[in-house]
């Protein structure tokens, strides 16, 4: 997650409360995945960043998670995430959020 993002998270979040953010992912492997995953769950594991050190807590899902594929339209769904669904693994982007979203040290 570049530096403009997690200071765009970090904005919306001031702005808004972190109680009323939820991150949605579409990264396209495990790791970037983990990573994007960790910074807004637990601070910039790279202390690169305006995260760093920054434990948000937020709740953070994959695209191509059930949770977020049931919460969209199904035809806005396919036509958009499609696929993506097809041709990324799926299976470990999504155990690899939820294991970070599991991980959350508030």
């Amino acid at each position: 997650m570049d530096l403009a993002h997690q200071e765009a998270i970090l904005k919306v979040v001031q702005e808004k409360g972190k109680e009323n953010v939820v991150v949605v992912l579409g990264s396209p492997d495990p790791e970037s995945a983990e990573l994007a995953a960790e910074t807004v769950v637990n601070g910039d594991p790279t202390f690169a960043g305006p995260l760093a050190g920054v434990s948000l807590g937020l709740p953070v899902y994959h695209v191509l998670e059930p949770e977020v594929r049931g919460a969209v339209d199904p035809k806005v769904y396919r036509d958009a995430v499609g696929l993506m669904e097809a041709v990324l693994p799926a299976a470990e982007i999504s155990a690899v959020v939820r294991r970070i979203r599991g991980s959350k040290t508030e």
